[in-house]
């Protein structure tokens, strides 16, 4: 786990951490996927962009505001190095967001000890992945044994349900690299949930076709949500690019272009943006203005808050509520109509 992750845009042939693999570039078709905002409506036949979420890119002109949605052009090229992980970043813009937004990034060692426990009661056993030791992990190269006595089956697992909540650059489910050392993990040695199921769906299929199956329902079965845009496309990033290692690893191929695209149609799906305290997104709550006109052209003006934000009721927001989507009957769903009144 010594290999330093690299820098470089979508556009060029690698990403995060995978300098020893040398795929595709992706095009910008795959890039109009990752940023698009499921939830907003659409403008015509467009679909509208994740915004920014974040100040920190204002000064680089309007089209970096806050409110603004990520375009192509403005992470591209010249841009390309612009959004970065965490690790690259400056330590002062480190502290900045961590004082501005809360944003702290967990070691791999301790998303592996606390997945670990979320595989220990499904399985009923502990050290099925791995076994901890001081700040890494041993990993149990045999193939995973399923308890047949309790009926589960590495089906049953593959497409179990997972969220990763405020994710970040999503270490929990993808482990590409360490989010705080900057350091590569070898596919074998991955520890994300994500990791976790395609290791299944790898160790228990034969076939490219066979595979390919039902590593889509592994990416259909994990969800994430992420305030901040630029942490969020990062986040897709990677999963993208998880599929790409594993496609990789088990067959010593890429994966082809409709399959590419198929993937981060799930990713923009599943890994959403979100303020996880209101469920809208980020910057939509607004207040209403309503100006009663006067015979004197001196109208008087009203001004009503959102409901939600003046009430604390998270069922009540203005603003745009995020959409989801339920893999196994094809529709979208508002986030909080899954939280019970």
């Amino acid at each position: 786990m010594d290999t330093q992750i690299v820098s470089g845009g979508l556009s060029s042939p690698v990403r995060w951490g995978m300098e020893h693999h040398a795929y595709h570039s992706l095009d910008t078709s795959v890039l109009e996927i990752l940023l698009s905002d499921r939830s907003r409506p659409k403008h015509g036949k467009k679909t509208p962009h994740i915004i920014w979420a974040t100040d920190i890119y204002s000064s680089q002109g309007s089209e970096y505001a806050e409110d603004a949605q990520i375009t192509i052009a403005a992470i591209t090229g010249e841009n390309e190095k612009l959004i970065r992980p965490r690790v690259l970043k400056s330590k002062e813009e480190q502290q900045s967001r961590a004082r501005d937004k809360g944003e702290v990034f967990t070691p791999s060692w301790i998303c592996n000890s606390q997945n670990n426990l979320i595989d220990t009661e499904w399985f009923g056993q502990p050290e099925i992945f791995n076994k901890e030791r001081d700040k890494s992990w041993d990993t149990n190269t045999s193939p995973i044994d399923f308890p047949t006595k309790s009926g589960k089956t590495w089906q049953d697992y593959v497409e179990d349900t997972r969220l990763e909540i405020t994710c970040g650059e999503a270490p929990y489910l993808i482990s590409r690299y360490d989010t705080i050392t900057g350091n590569s993990i070898p596919v074998q040695d991955r520890i994300g949930l994500l990791d976790r199921k395609l290791r299944v769906v790898s160790e228990n299929t034969k076939t490219p076709d066979e595979w390919y199956d039902w590593t889509t329902k592994a990416y259909q079965s994990i969800y994430a949500y992420e305030w901040q845009g630029d942490n969020l496309l990062l986040a897709r990033e990677n999963a993208l690019y998880t599929f790409f290692d594993y496609h990789h690893d088990k067959f010593g191929t890429s994966p082809i272009e409709e399959q590419i695209h198929q993937i981060a149609e799930i990713i923009s799906w599943n890994f959403w943006q979100m303020d996880g305290l209101k469920g809208v997104l980020p910057c939509t709550c607004h207040d209403e203005i309503v100006e009663i006109p006067s015979l004197f052209g001196d109208g008087e003006k009203t001004v009503t808050h959102c409901p939600g934000c003046a009430t604390g009721d998270i069922r009540r927001h203005n603003g745009v509520y995020a959409k989801i989507k339920d893999w196994t009957t094809g529709k979208t769903i508002r986030y909080i109509d899954l939280i019970k009144k």
